[in-house]
């Protein structure tokens, strides 16, 4: 088949170990002509991508698309993980102003970008069933809308003024403690869980589970009337995969293909998000996917 027949998918897709292989175009199909959007960071296209159905291939994070789906959103999931990893480090306190641990929250303000975030709701889900940290005893600050526009926030949940941001407020004693993900280069600022590495290591041993953050979601038209498309997708991500860095430290595999091997993150994450309100439907997880998607990389 010429490269003339091929598919032009619009496509959302950051730059990852994982991803590089095909962004570069070193992993390629005469099938698919991927037309790349310009967004660095991805969750940049997620507010488009649920609201406009503006992309036709995208990763998108599970809490999104926990909502998305809920909506009716014309996307299905797909069993390829683009992002996964340990969430507990994500959460800081200022060490200036003294010693915090997850014990000391109750009441305490803590920042998050959005309250719908993937990584606040497994943080909400750690804290509350690893810590004992009831979410609903944290006043929770946020700076974003949701992805999702027909989502709203539960009661009392705080919006920053316009103009701030989490670790700038942190810094200024504003909030005492703020989910900001990665963060390099302030000594101030410390992991608010105790050796967060190996207290992700022991959760991820106790769930038998890897926290999935972004997967890939297709527009649903595309799923159901090209399953080629769908096997050649996986395909491409598979040895995209195999063609990236694999940190030496990580015990399992944080962004598999597959069904099963994400199937304890995706029950866990739908527990968070019906717990914190997030969404209202239960799904299970094989209702993520349809007759389409549900069998790829099996």
């Amino acid at each position: 088949m010429g490269a003339e027949t091929a598919t032009k998918l619009q496509t959302l897709l950051a730059d990852y170990r994982n991803t590089l292989a095909i962004k570069q175009g070193k992993v390629s199909s005469p099938l698919i002509d991927f037309a790349f959007a310009p967004q660095k960071v991805a969750n940049e296209g997620f507010k488009p991508l649920v609201r406009e159905a503006r992309f036709d291939l995208s990763e998108l994070a599970i809490v999104t698309y926990l909502q998305a789906k809920q909506w009716g959103k014309p996307y299905v999931l797909m069993p390829v993980v683009v992002v996964g990893r340990d969430q507990h480090h994500t959460i800081f306190y200022n060490s200036e102003r003294g010693p915090l641990a997850p014990a000391d929250l109750k009441g305490k303000r803590v920042g998050v970008r959005a309250y719908s975030q993937t990584t606040g709701a497994w943080l909400r889900g750690i804290l509350e069933h690893d810590y004992g940290v009831d979410a609903g005893d944290i006043e929770w600050v946020t700076y974003e809308d949701p992805h999702v526009a027909e989502y709203v926030d539960p009661p009392g949940i705080e919006r920053a003024p316009a103009g701030k941001s989490p670790q700038a407020m942190l810094l200024a004693g504003e909030i005492d403690a703020a989910i900001l993900g990665e963060v390099a280069g302030d000594p101030r600022l410390k992991t608010l869980i105790p050796d967060a590495r190996q207290a992700a290591r022991d959760w991820t041993r106790k769930h038998d589970a890897v926290p999935v953050n972004h997967m890939l979601v297709i527009r649903q038209e595309l799923a159901r009337s090209r399953p080629d498309l769908l096997q050649e997708i996986v395909r491409l991500f598979a040895e995209s995969k195999r063609l990236g860095d694999r940190p030496a430290d990580t015990e399992r595999d944080s962004i598999p293909i597959g069904i099963e091997p994400s199937r304890k993150s995706l029950e866990l994450i739908i527990d968070y998000s019906l717990e914190q309100r997030l969404i209202t439907t239960r799904f299970s997880v094989d209702e993520l996917f349809d007759d389409s998607t549900r069998k790829l990389g099996a």
